[in-house]
């Protein structure tokens, strides 16, 4: 009723020139979409949006006598052209002439556009002849597709219908070519996103599983059969009922988190943008929780854009043999039950999937034969069925399943294909109930980029990569899992090390209840249920430990050593530690990850073979490097009198924390620089890039007289040139001097890799520490989606000894932040010993070894005056960063 007043009165307006009545209208009409959004189907507020755009068009064309010109068409072409407009959705128009329009025309045509545009619609217009569209449009698949959704809405009936025939006739795309160009481009558009919709910031209309995909099967289907009513496809077999009904419930869904997205947003926007994620999850009835919520939303989100991924296969797999005239070219009988069909697995009948063991079977068959590329269309559906008709158990409880699984497991080609079919299409959903708790779970950060269930399948990839003879760039990883005698344990364990997210609690100590339930209930030996579960229990335990402790210290490799207790819980431990960050996100994994975890994994075991004899363990690597340097040094022909008089200051964890050739590097800058640069300015700073000696990363040594603020200062000009630091370990030598060194990155995890780009950074540092005391003018700014994202700030202190506390510190890893916690460190006369930096999506998760200015541990007054100081320095910086 709402919507045809509202059409009524555009229809009552009686001149163009009453601009703010039609102004008025079209704002009554978005309030109208605002206050219906809730009460209202989505359909028909879509419907309802185009309705009423159609109406002004109609009466403005009208108005400005446009309908006078007999051979004139006004046409809807693209997403209007199917009749659907969200809010802020473009209107797409077409104004087509048999000839070139006259002047008079051209002005009328110019005004009727500059008042649409005064109206704010967000018209998109083209003004062509027939012969001009027919010829772009055989240019243009583009054109061709906008062109399928046209609909005529007023002027030249006969105009319109000329295009038609014309571009849909035999000079026109063909079904075939049409059908050709419109899979490239979807295939195109899916590698965009890397073939997944699990991203982050999921674009509603282009992802695949989305709208797009929804849309490809209509354009296609559209050219074909003529048919603008997708349910007729039931009729032409490509669909059943249940099917079709099931995709127009998928693209209600994401039109409704469409539509609620631009109401947010207030304009055109696709992108699902940390910005709007939390007010788009409360508009859609998710609660107003924050991040709860916004998981719910996109949990949801996710197994939606899976259904449509299925249907979108199946359909355009029908598609590409009809519309291509293709037969099958080869087929090869596998089992009584399947065949393969020019390499896709096909059911040979309509019951092969009749009981939960038989879809395990189905795995079996693909585990054995390592030519099949995919499952065909009617193996999909059959598949689909069986699913829904098994739902409301879990195949976990028939003891005939859980043997089957576990051959599975064995299979040594079951995790090459079988497990992706497994994962795409809800096989494990169906089997485990643990599994089906985590399917389509976001976290709401910036350090996890895909799903639970995402991720674990492509941690589990990775591991069953390091089996592959085609597995070079993981040499150890694969010496380790070619010698397991139980393959299948790591597997488990892979399966199960997030299994628990999602529940609140520890899921490490929730997973490994979870997975010994699981090895019980599959016969797994009690021992091999223990190494699984304490893997599950301790799957982060080296990570944390390289990336947040010092792991030259003899303590923490003889804590760690203690806990991982032998080499094959440690080889274990280390191959499913480099697959779970590898899985994490595309751009965590980098050569430093790989240095620290490849350092604790060779410490550690030497410490095994040494009895945890740790401090003997570190003893042995400071006289290895000592004399290795040694040689180096004197291949250079260094003074070896003054190589031994430089060493002499230093502590022996400097030589164990350093590679031979990292020392021969300091030893002669140093040497180097006190016969010119110290010989000149006692007070001078050595400052020197390498970006060849340090591992994983460009290495910084700043030498010379220690001075207040020296990190703060050097982290502020670093962080200012998109530098990160990784690693700093800082020493005092015996008679007074700074001898620091910090490993940097680039901010996107590579390593500098330009040598005019270092030296410029050497010079800036030189720059910025001739000017004491004076903070370095940052002008980063906060990146957009780190806003949206609320990261309490953590401080927490721990003893270490008497000579030395440990901080913890976990914040927003804001712009500046290492160069305001420096400055926090001097004005309560800290000073830094060692900072391991870790950059955890948006959070900042520090570690910093400090003592007091005599040189001990800081005391509980000490403790509580820094960690004040530096909440204090951490709120200056959120207010410079506010936009």
């Amino acid at each position: 009723m709402m919507l045809q007043k509202l059409i009524n009165d555009v229809n009552a307006i009686s001149s163009v020139d009453d601009l703010s009545a039609i102004k008025e209208c079209v704002s009554q009409h978005f309030q109208w979409l605002e206050q219906s959004f809730d009460t209202t189907p989505v359909d028909k507020l879509v419907t309802g949006r185009a309705q009423f755009v159609d109406a002004i068009l109609l009466h403005l064309w009208e108005l400005l006598g446009l309908n006078g010109y007999p051979d004139l068409a006004l046409c809807a072409v693209g997403g209007y052209g199917r009749g659907h407009l969200q809010p802020y959705s473009d209107v797409d128009l077409l104004i087509v002439s048999k000839r070139s329009l006259t002047a008079e025309q051209q002005e009328k045509v110019g005004r009727f556009i500059t008042l649409l545009w005064d109206i704010r619609l967000d018209v998109g217009q083209s003004v062509r002849t027939v012969k001009e569209t027919v010829k772009l449009a055989r240019e243009d698949i583009t054109i061709a597709t906008n062109l399928v959704e046209s609909r005529l809405l007023c002027g030249c009936e006969e105009t319109f219908e000329t295009l038609w025939e014309l571009v849909n006739g035999r000079k026109g795309w063909t079904s075939k070519d049409f059908f050709v160009a419109k899979y490239e481009e979807q295939q195109a558009r899916h590698a965009k996103f890397h073939g997944t919709s699990y991203n982050l910031e999921p674009n509603i209309k282009e992802n695949p599983g989305c709208l797009r995909d929804i849309q490809s099967i209509g354009w296609v289907a559209k050219k074909h059969f003529r048919e603008y009513d997708g349910f007729n496809l039931v009729g032409h077999g490509y669909f059943t009922e249940q099917e079709h009904s099931e995709l127009i419930a998928c693209r209600m869904h994401l039109w409704r988190m469409r539509f609620a997205l631009h109401l947010i947003a207030g304009r055109s926007e696709n992108r699902l943008l940390f910005d709007y994620q939390t007010d788009v999850a409360k508009r859609l009835g998710y609660g107003s929780e924050g991040k709860a919520s916004v998981e719910k939303m996109m949990r949801d989100f996710f197994r939606i854009v899976r259904r449509v991924s299925e249907l979108n296969q199946m359909l355009l797999q029908r598609f590409r043999y009809d519309m291509l005239n293709q037969t099958v070219q080869k087929q090869v009988k596998l089992t009584a039950d399947f065949c393969l069909l020019d390499g896709m697995i096909s059911p040979c009948h309509e019951s092969v999937f009749e009981l939960p063991e038989q879809i395990l079977d189905f795995l079996f068959v693909i585990a054995d034969h390592p030519q099949i590329q995919g499952l065909d269309t009617d193996c999909i559906r059959q598949l689909r069925n069986a699913r829904r008709k098994f739902e409301g158990s879990y195949f976990v409880e028939r003891p005939a399943c859980r043997t089957k699984l576990m051959a599975l497991f064995k299979h040594p080609h079951f995790f090459d294909f079988g497990w992706d079919v497994m994962h795409k299409y809800g096989i494990l959903q169906s089997y485990l109930p643990e599994w089906d708790a985590i399917v389509g779970l976001m976290q709401f950060d910036l350090f996890h980029a895909y799903t639970v269930d995402e991720h674990t399948h492509r941690l589990v990839k990775h591991v069953n990569h390091y089996f592959s003879p085609e597995n070079t760039e993981f040499p150890r990883c694969g010496r380790i899992v070619r010698n397991l005698e139980k393959p299948e344990l790591i597997y488990i364990t892979a399966i199960f090390h997030d299994i628990a997210k999602g529940r609140g609690g520890d899921h490490s100590e929730l997973g490994a209840v979870d997975v010994t339930k699981f090895c019980e209930l599959h016969d797994v030996d009690d021992s091999d249920t223990q190494l699984v579960s304490w893997l599950v229990q301790n799957h982060l335990l080296m990570s944390v430990v390289a990336q947040r402790r010092d792991i030259y210290d003899p303590d923490v490799i003889q804590e760690f050593s203690a806990a991982v207790r032998s080499h094959m819980h440690l080889n274990l431990l280390y191959t499913l530690t480099l697959a779970d960050i590898r899985a994490t996100n595309d751009h965590l994994w980098n050569d430093w990850k790989a240095s620290l975890l490849r350092e604790l994994y060779l410490m550690t075991q030497k410490a095994l073979d040494n009895g945890l004899q740790c401090q003997v363990t570190l003893d042995e690597r400071v006289q290895d490097h000592k004399q290795r340097a040694h040689q180096q040094l004197q291949e250079s022909g260094v003074a070896l009198d003054q190589v031994d008089q430089l060493w002499q200051r230093l502590d022996e964890d400097y030589f164990a924390r350093f590679k031979p050739a990292q020392i021969a590097w300091h030893t002669q800058e140093i040497l180097s620089a006190q016969q010119t640069l110290f010989a000149d300015d006692e007070q001078g700073l050595l400052v020197k890039a390498n970006n060849q000696i340090a591992t994983g990363g460009t290495e910084l040594l700043i030498y010379g007289r220690d001075r207040k603020a020296l990190f703060a200062q050097v982290a502020s000009v670093l962080d200012s040139r998109n530098c990160s630091i990784h690693d700093a370990h800082i020493t005092i030598t015996k008679d007074g001097y700074v001898f620091d060194s910090l490993l940097i990155l680039e901010n996107d995890g590579s390593r500098l890799k330009d040598g005019t780009r270092i030296t410029s950074l050497e010079q800036a540092i030189v720059a910025q520490l001739d000017k004491p005391g004076r903070a370095h003018n940052n002008k980063r700014k906060l990146p957009r989606q780190m806003r949206q994202l609320d990261v309490p700030t953590n401080i927490r202190f721990f003893d270490i000894g008497d000579d030395a506390t440990l901080i913890e510190l976990e914040a927003l890893d804001a712009p500046g932040i290492l160069a305001k916690i420096g400055h926090a460190f001097v004005d309560r006369n800290v000073t830094l010993k060692l900072a391991k930096i870790a950059t955890i999506g948006e959070r900042a998760e520090d570690i910093f070894i400090v003592s007091n200015e005599a040189g001990k541990a800081l005391n509980h007054e000490q403790q509580v005056a820094l960690k004040s100081q530096i909440l204090f320095k951490l709120d200056q910086l959120e207010d410079i960063n506010i936009p």
